[in-house]
């Protein structure tokens, strides 16, 4: 099967964000407060894919409330914050939208990442992911985290379902 084929039978993107939809570093104020980068144009595409009745989750280890209001900003409402354990959310998200994990696509960078990629159908990762990473995504996008490889899978996936811009 050519890798693009894949991407066409995309119904639901799941996301990591520390290393996905940030570049992997957080500031650290004097008051203690974590900080993070996130990048307009992954929004655009997450908003724009949402807009078109995609599944967008968001499963991370995190627990931001920046993180939070951005996401549901952009009309992001399922966002496992606060799970190391992926896995356990991943299976509570697909039972209860009783969804194919071969229609889905996964974004992850770390280890934590890697259980789900083994399940879906269309694992992926950021240029600047870890190695084991690497191994295991059947795509690799030439952007790192935080820096447009969300846009470029969520881009990937409308533009061969004509739906990006109703092409």
């Amino acid at each position: 099967m050519n890798q693009l084929e894949k991407f066409r039978d995309i119904h639901t993107f799941i996301f990591d964000v520390d290393g996905v939809l940030t570049n992997n570093e957080i500031l650290i104020t004097e008051e203690g407060e974590l900080l993070r980068k996130m990048n307009v144009r992954d929004g655009y595409a997450l908003k724009y894919a949402v807009n078109k009745g995609y599944n967008i989750c968001i499963i991370t280890g995190g627990k931001s409330e920046g993180v939070r209001k951005r996401l549901e900003g952009l009309g992001i409402t399922e966002v496992f914050s606060g799970r190391s354990e992926k896995m356990e959310a991943y299976e509570e998200y697909i039972h209860e939208h009783d969804l194919d994990p071969q229609g889905i696509l996964y974004m992850g960078d770390d280890m934590p990442d890697y259980p789900v990629m083994c399940r879906v159908g269309l694992p992926t990762c950021p240029r600047n992911a870890i190695p084991e990473i690497l191994d295991v995504a059947e795509y690799i996008s030439p952007y790192n985290g935080g820096e447009g490889c969300a846009r470029d899978v969520i881009e990937k996936v409308l533009r061969l379902q004509g739906k990006w811009h109703d092409e």
